[in-house]
C-alpha cells in the first residue's frame, strides 16, 4: 500500500517573491480557491507581518477557502507570530509557520547570534505560537548547510516545544539528491521525537535539482513537500508542484507514494498562476509547457498516430489539457461561444460572459479561426483584469526602415477619449511612449516577452511586460492578433495596475 505525501503549496508566499509578481487580495483569493480545487493539503497564503495588505489577504483566504490547511509565515519573533495569528484565527484549519536560520553562515552573518541563543530563540517562538495555534510548523532555514549535530538538537528541541511539523529547507538550492535524501534518513534515525511528526522539505532550484531533491527526501521518509505551481519562486524558483505530483503518479511502482492532487486541474491552475502573476511558462516546461505534448518529428508523429504511448508517458487529459478540433469564427454566436466555454470548463456569470464575448468578437474580426488556446487566453485575461483607469480604444502606427516610427493611440478615461502621438526607436517603443504621454507617468521597461498563443500567420499574440513605475515593478499582459497592439495593451495594463494600487 502506498504512503501519502502531503502537498504544501507556497505559490502565494514564496512564489509571490518573484519581482513584479505582487498580488492583491482578490487575486490571492482567486488562486487560493483554485488551489483548493486542485486538492493541495496546505496553502501558505502569505507573510502577514510583511504588510497590512498581505495580512488582510491571508485573513480573507482563511475565511473564504475551505478544505486545505491555511498557513501564514512568521519569523521567530513575537510580533510576527501575533500578525500571523491575527490573519489565521478565522481559518477553518490554521497553521502558524515559524522559521529561523540554523546554518552558521546565517547565524553569524544575518542573525548575529551564536548557536545556543538561536536555539533558545527558536524554542521560545514555537512555545509562543503553540499557545495561540495547535498546528505549528517550524523551519530550520538553510538546513542543508547546517551542522548535522546542531540541526538534530534544533529539531528535537522544537518538537518538544510543540511543533507539529518540522521543515528541512534547502534554502539556497545547494544540496544534491543523494546527500539530501541521506540527510532526511539520518535525521529520522537520530531524532526519535520525529515519529508522529510531519517531516517536510522545501527545496530551491538554484542548481536545477529542487524536484530531484524533494523526491530523494520523500523516498527517505519525508511526508510533506513544499512546492509552487510552475516552479516559480525566489531566484531560480522552487520545486515544481506539477512535476512532483506527476512523477509520483507516473512512477508509482518505483516510489509507492501518492498525493491527493486532482491532476485534471493542473493545467488550469498553471495557466491561472501564469496569467495573474504575468510569469510566462517556458514552452519546454515539463507537464504544463506548450510543447509538453507537441510532436514535430516525423518518426514521433508516426508513432503517436499508431499509439500515443509510443512517445507520451502521460495522457494530456490527465493534467487537464483537452484537445478540441472545433474552432470558432466571427460568425459564431453567443450560444456557440458559451458551449465552447463550458466544454473548456468555464462557467461564467452573465456580466463576465459579455466581457469575454465582446473581446472574442474583437479578436475574431481579425483572426479567421479562434482555437481553444486563443479562447482560454481571452477568458483568463478578462477574468483577471484589474480596474481600468484607462481603457484601450485604438492604435495607429507609421513605421518603416527609412522613417522614424510614429504611434498614435486613443485611450478612454471617464468616458472621455484621449488621443496623443509619439515617436520611438521602433513601433512598440513609440506605442509605450505614447501611452506614457497620455497617462502622465513614465515607466522603465524591465522585462518584455512576446509569444504566439497558437500556430499560423494569424496567431493570437500574447505580450507580457514588467514596468518599473515610481520604484515599484508592475506586471502587464495583453493579447491581440496584432503584436504591437498586444504590447500596447500589456503596457497599459501595467499602468492600470499602478493606478489601482495607488487608490
Amino acid at each position: 500500500m502506498s504512503r501519502k505525501v502531503s502537498i504544501f503549496d507556497t505559490t502565494l508566499r514564496d512564489g509571490e517573491q518573484v519581482p513584479g509578481a505582487k498580488l492583491n487580495k482578490r487575486q490571492k483569493i482567486e488562486i487560493a480557491q483554485q488551489l483548493a480545487k486542485l486538492g493541495v493539503d496546505v496553502i501558505e497564503g502569505g507573510f502577514p507581518c510583511s504588510s497590512p495588505e498581505d495580512l488582510q489577504a491571508v485573513k480573507a483566504i482563511g475565511e473564504q477557502v475551505k478544505g486545505p490547511i491555511i498557513a501564514g509565515l512568521a519569523r521567530a519573533v513575537q510580533a510576527d507570530i501575533d500578525s500571523a495569528w491575527e490573519a489565521l484565527r478565522g481559518a477553518e484549519r490554521p497553521r502558524i509557520h515559524v522559521f529561523l536560520g540554523s546554518s552558521d553562515i546565517h547565524l553569524q552573518k544575518k542573525l548575529r547570534r551564536d548557536r545556543e541563543s538561536a536555539l533558545e530563540m527558536a524554542v521560545e517562538a514555537v512555545r509562543y505560537a503553540k499557545r495561540l495555534c495547535h498546528d505549528v510548523e517550524y523551519s530550520t532555514e538553510d538546513a542543508s548547510r547546517t551542522d548535522f549535530d546542531y540541526l538534530c538538537r534544533v529539531v528535537e528541541a522544537t518538537v518538544k516545544a510543540g511543533a507539529t511539523v518540522i521543515n528541512i529547507p534547502d534554502t539556497v538550492g545547494y544540496a544534491i539528491p543523494d546527500e539530501f535524501g541521506d540527510l532526511i534518513r539520518r535525521l529520522r534515525e537520530r531524532v526519535p521525537a520525529l515519529d508522529g511528526i510531519t517531516l517536510s522539505v522545501h527545496c530551491h532550484n538554484d542548481l536545477g535539482l529542487a524536484v530531484a531533491n524533494s523526491l530523494a527526501a520523500v523516498k527517505n521518509g519525508a511526508t510533506q513537500v513544499e512546492c509552487t505551481v510552475n516552479g516559480i519562486g525566489e531566484r531560480a524558483g522552487n520545486a515544481s508542484l506539477e512535476e512532483i505530483v506527476m512523477i509520483l503518479r507516473t512512477r508509482a511502482n518505483t516510489f509507492h507514494l501518492h498525493t491527493d492532487i486532482r491532476t485534471e486541474e493542473i493545467y488550469r491552475t498553471s495557466r491561472m498562476v501564469s496569467r495573474i502573476m504575468n510569469i510566462p511558462v517556458q514552452p519546454n516546461k515539463a507537464i504544463v509547457g506548450s510543447n509538453a505534448f507537441a510532436h514535430s518529428s516525423g518518426i514521433h508523429q508516426d508513432g503517436i498516430l499508431k499509439d500515443r504511448a509510443t512517445y507520451e508517458i502521460i495522457k494530456p487529459e490527465d493534467v487537464g489539457i483537452r484537445q478540441h478540433k472545433i474552432v470558432l469564427t466571427a460568425r459564431s454566436g453567443r450560444a456557440a461561444l458559451r458551449h465552447r466555454l463550458n466544454a473548456l470548463g468555464y462557467d461564467l456569470e452573465p456580466e463576465k460572459f459579455e466581457r469575454v464575448y465582446n473581446r472574442f468578437l474583437n479578436v475574431a474580426d481579425r483572426k479567421k479561426e479562434i482555437a481553444s488556446e486563443d479562447l482560454s487566453s481571452i477568458v483568463e485575461i478578462e477574468l483577471t483584469r484589474v480596474p481600468e483607469t484607462y481603457t484601450f480604444h485604438s492604435l495607429q502606427i507609421m513605421s518603416g526602415n527609412t522613417m522614424v516610427p510614429l504611434a498614435s493611440i486613443t485611450l478612454v478615461k471617464d468616458r472621455e477619449k484621449l488621443t496623443d502621438a509619439a515617436t520611438g526607436n521602433g513601433p512598440v517603443d513609440a506605442s509605450f511612449n505614447c501611452i506614457e504621454r497620455i497617462v502622465g507617468r513614465q515607466g522603465i521597461l524591465r522585462d518584455y516577452d512576446l509569444k504566439a498563443v497558437t500556430m499560423g500567420k494569424d496567431a493570437l499574440g500574447e505580450a507580457m511586460v514588467r514596468v518599473d513605475i515610481g520604484g515599484t515593478v508592475y506586471s502587464g499582459i495583453g493579447t491581440s492578433p496584432d503584436v504591437i497592439e498586444a504590447s500596447a495593451r500589456a503596457y497599459l495594463n501595467a499602468f492600470n495596475r499602478f493606478f489601482a494600487n495607488s487608490h
